[in-house]
């Protein structure tokens, strides 16, 4: 009760959970993209890159009074960069792609804790992009966050048997005149947004969670991929919400509330898979 009736009088929660709902549709459309691709573990090479940008900007911001380049802005430059550089190198490079993966996430890392150490002041809240602050979500970050969004989801309708086949069947998509590679960098482009918009609610540490946990246990409820995508956003989107009002009272990181919510969720439908299939094994035919 206390967080309904709080809803209503402060602005700033009302950002939050406008923030958690506008993450879940991205996270629910692009999650079932990796979880389907099994690219979880470029997610998170991107995801870590991000923390590059961020320190950049915030040093051009202090240092050389570039006001216009926020945190956020500089998370979409060096996530879409990664994003390019991973897909780029991982289809027409030689090296090994775990090589690629852990020089990008590692580069990016140190390039973020460079700049942050030559910046002047205390960048605390440069410090809850690591894990998250939803509740410090302002009113320019929101109509960013909304802009992302839309796009995500209006490319990923636009693009939709495209990546479809790229994620399910590359060597069928390319026989079938698909230009397999461009989609792939398209994915991992989609991928990136996703992650910035998530940064706010988890931040870099859990964000590979909640791209992925609720897209599985969709996958497991489903059986289309676009049945999926929606099953994953409605569960994101509960997830988000009672996380956040699980968290707010008791003074709770509600990032890491919103994890755990939906790692009992995805462990409660893994465990109850097995349950499920004996019974309809045991159920009589008609």
């Amino acid at each position: 009760m206390d967080f309904l009736r709080d809803l209503l009088a402060f602005p700033f929660l009302q950002y939050a959970l406008a923030t958690g709902l506008l993450a879940s549709v991205a996270s629910g459309v692009v999650g079932s993209f990796i979880t389907v691709r099994r690219i979880g573990y470029i997610a998170g090479a991107i995801a870590h890159t991000v923390l590059g940008g961020m320190g950049l900007a915030r040093y051009l911001q202090r240092v050389l009074g570039w006001e216009f380049v926020t945190p956020l802005v500089g998370a979409v430059a060096s996530a879409l960069l990664a994003a390019i550089i991973i897909g780029v190198v991982t289809l027409y490079g030689r090296e090994r792609e775990d090589t690629v993966l852990s020089a990008v996430w590692s580069i990016g890392m140190a390039v973020g804790i460079f700049f942050i150490s030559r910046t002047p002041g205390y960048n605390d809240d440069l410090m809850s992009y690591l894990f998250g602050n939803i509740l410090m979500v302002r009113r320019a970050d929101l109509a960013l966050i909304a802009g992302l969004d839309a796009l995500v989801v209006v490319v990923s309708f636009l693009f939709y048997y495209k990546l479809e086949a790229v994620c399910f069947d590359e060597e069928f998509a390319r026989l079938r005149g698909v230009r397999v590679e461009l989609y792939y960098i398209l994915l991992l482009v989609l991928t990136a947004l996703t992650i910035v918009i998530l940064l706010q609610v988890v931040g870099i540490v859990m964000v590979i969670a909640l791209l992925a946990l609720p897209a599985a246990a969709a996958a497991y409820l489903t059986r289309r991929l676009w049945h999926t995508m929606i099953v994953a956003s409605a569960l994101s989107g509960v997830l988000m919400t009672a996380g956040l009002a699980l968290s707010y009272k008791p003074n709770l990181p509600a990032g890491a509330t919103i994890i755990i919510l939906s790692g009992a969720v995805y462990l409660a439908v893994v465990g109850s898979r097995p349950l499920w299939r004996r019974r309809r094994a045991q159920a009589p035919r008609k």
